[in-house]
């Protein structure tokens, strides 16, 4: 048996639980190591934006043919509307079917606006048009140093790849010169990934500290319904689609089970982001398709997402003793295809895109969220954990989809689940 102290993920499922008891028996201390679990994140997004550009602009020159960019990146989106779909019709029928709400007979005047004011005011300005548009940096180095929209370096570099593809052979020192700032991009990326069990503790800590256990117990029915539903989308859905590809989704879920471990305890996806591009091309996915997918999808392809805004509408709705009408979960469904979209994977978003959806619904208060605050910390872990899996499985359903994936790699990785090198 291999020594399990020699894995990084043994010191991360130790960080996170550490945390949590340092949260439970010392709230007060617990809460103030916030700012170790911000700095991890912080120091990850750091080469977010590099190690991405690098791994696009490195795809499409390998590719050589900007047509086929173009069909993967049509391919992609259909993908995304497709499954995104689903996860907001799981997220309507649970909450329609087990009701999680509607014992709760709140009273819409006793509510605090006040706690979720910031998060209205987010949502005011959060529309798919003003959206679309911040997609476009206001300088090439914007993309990198603005308000860290993935979006942003995946348009700058496909923009560069493509001019580089044009150059030729005269491109030939610009190519070489990236692939070598990527490696060296990586390599420091490993070296901050080594922090992963302290930022992994200190947002648990955090996290238990701040809200404390005794907050999750008026909405447990909420949230079993929730991680019920998430569980579902990705056994089901996933499952489904998954077996149409070729693989199983369990041998995919073990695969990667180091990359869960991490956004369980940062409650972030973007922490994983790296280490999920690493594992898909490992595991065959062609570097141009991942480098395209996987950062496009943290945008477009929020599947955890997806099912905590429908339910978690419909939760407010039926706690504040209000019938939505079908045609009223018609526009929820419509208005969440578009407001889900940008949402990123650091936690909060989801609450800013719950409001955001909430707050085109007549008759139900954008005030109701109040109800749901204390516990959406603990949610936003199954939120990031369901996305990361649905980016993965997009990303081989994609390269299979090309042609190109490479199936022997598929089978031994999924067979004998490799460790993760950071």
């Amino acid at each position: 048996m291999k020594q399990i102290h020699r894995h990084l993920y043994f010191w991360v499922v130790l960080g996170i639980i550490v945390g949590g008891v340092t949260g439970w028996l010392a709230p007060g201390f617990g809460a103030s190591l916030k700012p170790l679990s911000d700095g991890f994140i912080s120091l990850i997004k750091m080469l977010i934006g590099p190690i991405v550009f690098c791994t696009i602009v490195q795809g499409i020159t390998a590719a050589g043919d900007m047509k086929k960019v173009g069909r993967v990146g049509v391919k992609t989106l259909l993908y995304f509307e497709v499954i995104s779909s689903f996860a907001l019709v799981i997220g309507i029928a649970a909450g329609n079917f087990l009701k999680p709400g509607a014992d709760f007979h709140a009273d819409a005047a006793t509510l605090d606006a006040h706690a979720i004011s910031g998060y209205a005011a987010a949502a005011k300005e959060q529309s798919f048009v003003s959206f679309m548009l911040n997609v476009i940096p206001k300088t090439f180095t914007d993309a990198f140093t603005g308000n860290g929209d993935l979006l942003q370096v995946l348009l700058v570099a496909v923009l560069f790849g493509y001019a580089l593809n044009k150059l030729g052979a005269k491109g030939r020192a610009v190519h070489e010169f990236i692939e070598q700032a990527g490696h060296i991009f990586f390599g420091m990326m490993n070296v901050i990934m080594k922090l992963a069990p302290i930022g992994a503790g200190a947002a648990m800590a955090f996290t238990v500290g701040k809200y404390g256990v005794e907050a999750l117990q008026p909405m447990v029915e909420l949230m079993a319904v929730f991680y019920l539903s998430c569980a579902a989308f990705v056994l089901v859905v996933l499952g489904v689609v998954a077996r149409m590809a070729g693989f199983s989704i369990w041998r995919f879920l073990v695969y990667i089970r180091h990359e869960m471990l991490l956004v369980l305890g940062t409650s972030s996806s973007e922490s994983a982001l790296v280490p999920l591009m690493e594992k898909m091309t490992a595991l065959g996915c062609p570097r141009s398709i991942v480098g395209l997918v996987v950062p496009a999808g943290y945008s477009f392809n929020l599947d955890g997402t997806n099912i905590y805004i429908t339910l978690a509408t419909l939760f407010v709705a039926q706690a504040l003793g209000i019938d939505l009408t079908l045609q009223q979960q018609a526009t929820i469904f419509g208005v969440a295809l578009l407001t889900s979209k940008g949402a990123s994977g650091v936690t909060g978003a989801g609450f800013i895109t719950l409001a955001a959806t909430l707050a085109v619904v007549p008759g139900v208060p954008v005030a109701g969220l109040a109800l749901i605050l204390g516990v959406d910390r603990f949610m936003s872990e199954a939120r990031a954990i369901t996305n990361i899996i649905g980016n993965g499985v997009a990303t081989i359903v994609l390269s299979e989809w090309e042609g190109d994936l490479d199936r022997a790699a598929l089978r031994q990785a999924l067979a004998k689940p490799a460790g993760t090198t950071l």
